[in-house]
C-alpha cells in the first residue's frame, strides 16, 4: 500500500504524507485491520461447514447455525468490556496489540484436532476480537478533527475496505484449504493472517494520533480492587455452576448456548439504561443517547438478516445450490468472497459520492441511510425465496441466485454499516467514547442472539415462511424509522 501514499508539495509549510486525503494514521490501521479481518473471516467462512462436515463435527444444521450465531454474538458481546478496557484500563493502543496476540493464539488453538481445544479457539477468538473491534474503531475516529470533519465518514469508509480486502482474500485462501485440504490447517493460516496484522499495528503505531496512546479514564486503585474482586465472584460462580452440570451429567450444548444469548438480549438493554440514567450526562447528551437508540434497534434488525449469509445461505449453498459457474465448481467458502470483493469495488463509489452530496449539501441524513439500508436487507431475503422455491422442487438453485442477494446485501451494507460506526463517535458521550463504540457491536450480539434462539428452538430459518417474514420485519422497520425522522432528527442536536 505505500505506493498509495502521496506527498504534498515539500515547499508548502506543514505538508505532511496523507493516504488517499486522510491521514497516514489511516494506513497503519487499514492493514492492521485487513489481517486480523483475514483471520476472522477466513475462520469463519469455515465454522458452519465444518461443524456440519461428516469429516468435522458432524452436527445438525439447526446446531451448526445456533453455534455460528451464538459465537458471532460473542464476539461482538465482549467488544462492550473490550471498549472499557481502552478507556479505563489500557487504552485503545495497547488494548489493540494484546488483543492481537490472543487472536493468534485462539486460531492455533482451532488447529488442534480436538473438539475441546476447538471450543477453547472460539473461546480466545471471541476475547481478543472484543478487545480488538473498539478500540480500532476509536482510533480511527482519533484522526480526525472532530465530529464535523467532512472526511469522517469517508475515512470510515475507506477503513471498510481494509476489512473487506481481507475478508475477500480469507475464503480463497483459508476457506480452500480448510475445504480441500484439512479443516486445522485452514485454522492454522488464519493464525499467520493474525501475526501479520500484529506486526503491522506495532511498526506503525508512530503515525496515530497521540490520543490513541492515552487511557481516558484510568481507574483508580479502589476501583482497580473492587473490579477485580467482582470479575472474580462472577467467574467462580460460573466455574461452580458448569462443573456441578458436568459431574451431574445433565451438561449439554445448550446449557452454554441458551445463557449467551439471553444474555446478548438483556445486556444491550442495561447498557443502554445504565449510560440513559447517567446523571453526569447534560442535556444534549441525554438527547443524543435517546436518538442512538433508534439506530441501535434498526442496526439489531440489520445485522439479524446480514449475517445469516454465512449461516442460513451457507449451509444452504452446501445442500442446496449449484455451486459452480460455466462447469467450473468451487469450494461453498468462496460465496464469502463474494460480499467484500462488492465492498471494495463500491465503497469508493459511496464514498465519493457522499462526499460530492455533501459539497453541494444534498447528502441523505443519517436517518434516511438507515432506513434505506433496512429497506435493502428486507429486500435481499424476499429474493431469497426464488432460490428456496427452486430447491423446494427438487433442482439445485444456480449460483447466482446467491449471487444477486449477496450483491443486494452489499448495497445494504454500504448504505448503514460504514454510516452506523461514524454517527457512533459523532453521538458519544464524551465519558463514553469507547464503550459507545462497543454499544454498536452490541446490535450485532443482540440480532445474532434471535438468529441463535430461533435455532435453538428448532426454527428452520431456511424455510420460506420465517424468511418472508424476516424481510417483511426489516422493510416495516425501515419504513418506521423514515416517517418518524423528524422526532429522531430532533434527538440528534447538532449531528447531521
Amino acid at each position: 500500500m505505500a505506493s498509495s501514499l502521496t506527498k504534498d508539495s515539500a515547499s508548502t509549510p506543514g505538508s505532511e504524507k496523507t493516504f488517499f486525503g486522510h491521514p497516514r494514521g489511516l494506513a497503519t490501521l487499514f492493514m492492521t485491520e485487513m489481517w486480523e479481518r483475514f483471520s476472522y473471516y477466513g475462520m469463519r467462512a469455515l465454522l458452519p461447514l465444518y461443524l456440519i462436515a461428516p469429516n468435522g463435527l458432524h452436527m445438525n444444521p439447526a446446531t451448526a447455525t445456533a453455534i455460528y450465531s451464538v459465537y458471532l454474538s460473542l464476539v461482538y458481546l465482549l467488544a462492550m468490556p473490550g471498549g472499557w478496557f481502552g478507556d479505563r484500563v489500557w487504552g485503545p493502543r495497547k488494548t489493540v496489540a494484546i488483543a492481537g496476540g490472543v487472536i493468534m493464539l485462539g486460531h492455533l488453538t482451532l488447529a488442534l484436532p480436538a473438539e475441546g481445544t476447538f471450543f477453547a479457539g472460539l473461546g480466545l477468538v471471541a476475547i481478543g476480537s472484543g478487545l480488538l473491534k473498539s478500540n480500532i474503531s476509536t482510533m480511527v475516529g482519533h484522526l480526525y478533527d472532530g465530529p464535523d470533519d467532512p472526511r469522517r465518514d469517508g475515512g470510515f469508509t475507506i477503513f471498510y475496505i481494509g476489512i473487506n480486502l481481507g475478508s475477500f482474500a480469507a475464503p480463497l485462501v483459508i476457506g480452500t484449504v480448510g475445504e480441500s485440504v484439512n479443516w486445522h490447517l485452514g485454522f492454522a493460516l488464519a493464525a499467520v493472517g493474525m501475526g501479520l496484522g500484529v506486526g503491522q499495528f506495532l511498526l506503525g503505531t508512530r503515525h496515530l494520533n497521540e490520543r490513541s496512546h492515552l487511557v481516558p479514564k484510568p481507574l483508580s486503585a479502589d476501583e482497580r480492587a473492587s473490579t477485580l474482586r467482582k470479575s472474580m465472584i462472577w467467574l467462580g460462580i460460573a466455574a461452580v455452576f458448569y462443573i456441578g452440570a458436568v459431574v451431574t451429567g445433565v451438561y449439554t450444548l445448550n446449557w452454554l448456548l441458551v445463557p449467551i444469548t439471553i444474555a446478548g438480549l438483556v445486556i444491550p438493554v442495561m447498557v443502554l439504561a445504565r449510560i440513559k440514567r447517567d446523571k453526569e450526562l447534560s442535556e444534549t447528551e441525554q438527547k443524543k443517547v435517546s436518538g442512538y437508540i433508534w439506530f441501535f434497534v434498526a442496526a439489531a434488525i440489520f445485522w439479524m438478516i446480514y449475517d445469516q449469509g454465512g449461516s442460513t445461505m451457507a449451509i444452504f449453498a452446501d445442500s442446496s445450490a449449484e455451486n459452480s459457474v460455466l462447469g467450473w465448481a468451487f469450494p461453498v467458502s468462496w460465496y464469502q468472497s463474494v460480499n467484500p470483493v462488492l465492498i471494495m469495488a463500491m465503497a469508493p463509489v459511496f464514498a465519493a459520492f457522499w462526499l460530492a452530496l455533501n459539497r453541494r449539501g444534498k447528502e441523505p441524513s443519517t436517518i434516511v441511510k438507515f432506513s434505506s439500508g433496512l429497506v435493502l436487507i428486507g429486500a435481499s431475503f424476499f429474493l431469497f425465496l426464488a432460490p428456496l422455491a427452486i430447491a423446494g422442487d427438487g433442482h439445485k438453485a444456480a449460483a447466482m441466485w446467491l449471487v444477486a442477494i449477496y450483491f443486494v446485501q452489499t448495497l445494504a451494507e454500504l448504505t448503514l454499516s460504514p454510516v452506523g460506526l461514524s454517527v457512533t463517535t459523532k453521538m458519544a458521550p464524551v465519558k463514553y467514547a469507547s464503550q459507545m463504540m462497543g454499544v454498536w457491536f452490541l446490535a450485532v450480539t443482540a440480532g445474532d442472539c434471535v438468529t441463535g434462539l430461533l435455532s435453538i428452538a428448532g426454527v428452520g430459518l431456511n424455510g420460506s415462511g420465517v424468511v418472508a417474514l424476516q424481510a417483511a420485519l426489516a422493510v416495516v422497520a425501515g419504513a418506521a424509522i423514515f416517517v418518524y425522522r423528524g422526532k429522531v432528527k430532533g434527538l440528534m442536536g447538532d449531528v447531521h
